[in-house]
């Protein structure tokens, strides 16, 4: 039991640092996510809602474990990094790396919140 809280913490931790750095960027480094978006294809005025809600799925995952809310934020990320892998495949700048990474760390938080 107590490993699997520890997994469930550094995965869950992991996850939400990556959320913030990303959160981050959209909200100080406008110029260059407008960019990337332009280049997937997406409209610029989601940016500053989009990082809201990736701050506000972060609640959902820390703040509503077990209530309907939390599986909600898994599935949403879950389709959000789905797609930004896809997104950065198929322009081809090699940033998909950072989606994987994101998907495995969510796998395992999910897995891992429902054992503890």
């Amino acid at each position: 039991m107590k490993k699997d809280k520890i997994i469930f913490y550094v995965a869950t931790s992991l996850l939400t640092l990556l959320m913030f750095f990303s959160s981050g960027m959209y909200f100080f480094n406008y110029e260059e996510v407008a960019k990337m978006f332009g280049a997937f294809g997406y409209p610029t005025y989601i940016i500053y809602p989009y990082a809201v809600v990736k701050l506000l799925g972060l609640v959902a995952l820390w703040f509503f474990r077990g209530k309907f809310i939390n599986e909600w934020a898994y599935a949403g990320y879950f389709f959000a990094f789905i797609l930004a892998f896809f997104a950065h495949f198929m322009i081809g700048d090699g940033e998909q790396t950072g989606a994987v990474i994101a998907m495995v760390l969510l796998i395992v938080s999910y897995i891992y919140s429902k054992k503890i």
